[in-house]
């Protein structure tokens, strides 16, 4: 991973010799800072926990973004990875899964209780990022469908938006809510077809924004957002604001928001 994230740091001092933006032709962009699974890490507190959401808040980010998987139930519960504890996510009930700790003592928490406590305040926005079914496609568009008759149900479209690496689930969830915010995560389609299908926006990993710096203007032509994930150093941070995205995905928004004072 450190190879990694050295080789795209070359590539963006390569890169931004040839991308920088006059600043006297450009428009005024304000970037805005979505904490990545919350803001966990400084506070020393569980990526994707309600403690996570309400350090956040507090520190101002324009969005929370969070991970959202089904159980066997159908319960709908905040977690990255496809195990919690040992136990399979998605073939687990709810009954088993809320029993589970995370090491701050909160609950695994259900997007139901995490919904409740960001519907406390209005800055804030929530981002829920739908994770693929390792069942089958079905499943997947059910954690699509559940998410939001779940979110409609608790009047909390205006804080909501979403995002997926699976495409066909992007597409479902405008067919279900057709005024929702919805961005793709997997980098494989250009700003053109994200348009086409009426995306609000594209949201990819830095590296592959680095390579293809000209869709980021292709995507601000056809009205897309563009966000970027997860971008951790200083270094990668000041580029893409002197690239003028819309959201920058981060685990340490602390760094980030003291850039943009």
């Amino acid at each position: 991973m450190k190879n990694r994230i050295g080789v795209f740091s070359v590539i963006l001092f390569i890169v931004a010799s040839s991308c920088q933006k006059d600043p006297g032709s450009s428009p005024t962009y304000q970037t805005q800072v979505v904490a990545h699974r919350g803001a966990w890490k400084s506070a020393g507190v569980p990526e994707n926990s309600i403690a996570s959401l309400q350090q956040a808040i507090r520190l101002g980010c324009y969005a929370s973004e969070t991970d959202v998987q089904m159980a066997s139930d159908s319960v709908l519960y905040l977690f990255h990875d496809t195990a919690v504890q040992g136990i399979t996510l998605e073939s687990a009930p709810g009954s088993q899964l809320s029993a589970l700790k995370l090491s701050n003592g909160e609950a695994l928490p259900t997007l139901q209780a995490y919904l409740a406590e960001a519907l406390k305040q209005s800055r804030t926005r929530v981002i829920l990022e739908i994770k693929g079914s390792r069942i089958s496609k079905n499943r997947s568009l059910a954690t699509a469908r559940k998410t939001i008759e779940l979110v409609k149900s608790l009047n909390a479209r205006h804080l909501v938006d979403y995002c997926s690496f699976d495409y066909d689930v992007c597409k479902y969830m405008l067919v279900l809510d057709p005024a929702a915010k919805v961005a793709y995560l997997n980098g494989d389609q250009p700003p053109e077809q994200l348009a086409l299908d009426k995306l609000s926006g594209m949201d990819y990993y830095f590296g592959n924004l680095v390579l293809k710096p000209s869709w980021i203007e292709e995507a601000r032509q056809k009205k897309l957002t563009v966000g970027v994930w997860t971008v951790n150093d200083q270094m990668s941070m000041k580029w893409f604001l002197d690239q003028h995205v819309d959201f920058i995905t981060t685990d340490e928004p602390e760094l980030l928001l003291n850039l943009l004072k």
